[in-house]
C-alpha cells in the first residue's frame, strides 16, 4: 500500500504531435497515464469528419512514483517532467478527474490561456526562448508581446503553445 501512497499526478512535456502516440506506447508498458482529448468537427474540401483532438498540446499525464518517472523520461517521445518550484509538478487527483468529467459531459471543450493586456509571460519555446513578454494584443491563437531584450523593446507575434 506505501507505493500508491507515494504516487502522484505529474506532467511531461512531449515532442510535439507526439501525445497520444507517447500515452498508447505508456499505456502498453502498464503505466497509468492520461491525455485529455476533446472532438471535435475537421472540415476538408471534399467531407467533414470528427476526430480526437489533444487538449492539452505536448502535454502528457501519469500517475507516477519517482521510480515510474525516471523511466517515463526514457521514453523518445518525451522532452521532460514538467516541474514548479525545481520539483516535478505534483497535479492534485481531484484536478485530473475534474478533466475527465469534463471530458465526458462535454467532449468538443476547449481550452483558452487566460492572459489581458499587460499580463507578463514567459515564452517556453521557439525562436525567443526563455524571454519575457507583455501582451499588447491577443489576436486568435497568437499574442503579440512586447520584449525587452538588450534594452531594445522589440513587438513579436507568439502562438500561445509557445507561452508559459
Amino acid at each position: 500500500m506505501k507505493a500508491e501512497i507515494d504516487k502522484y499526478w505529474t506532467a511531461f512535456y512531449t515532442k510535439p504531435r507526439n501525445e497520444k502516440k507517447a500515452a498508447e506506447r505508456l499505456l502498453s508498458q502498464g503505466y497509468e497515464v492520461y491525455c485529455p482529448q476533446r472532438t471535435t468537427l475537421k472540415q476538408w474540401s471534399d467531407r467533414k469528419k470528427k476526430v480526437k483532438e489533444v487538449l492539452f498540446t505536448s502535454y502528457l499525464f501519469a500517475f507516477v512514483d519517482e521510480k515510474d518517472r525516471q523511466e517515463i523520461l526514457k521514453d523518445h517521445s518525451i522532452v521532460s517532467s514538467v516541474f514548479w518550484l525545481k520539483k516535478p509538478v505534483r497535479i492534485p487527483t481531484p484536478e485530473i478527474e475534474a478533466i475527465k468529467n469534463l471530458l465526458s459531459e462535454h467532449p468538443s471543450a476547449k481550452i483558452s490561456l487566460q492572459t489581458e493586456i499587460g499580463q507578463q509571460l514567459h515564452i517556453k519555446s521557439g525562436p525567443f526562448k526563455g524571454e519575457e513578454g507583455i501582451v499588447q494584443k491577443i489576436k486568435g491563437n497568437r499574442i503579440v508581446l512586447t520584449l525587452s531584450t538588450l534594452g531594445v523593446s522589440l513587438q513579436a507575434e507568439i502562438p500561445m503553445n509557445h507561452l508559459v
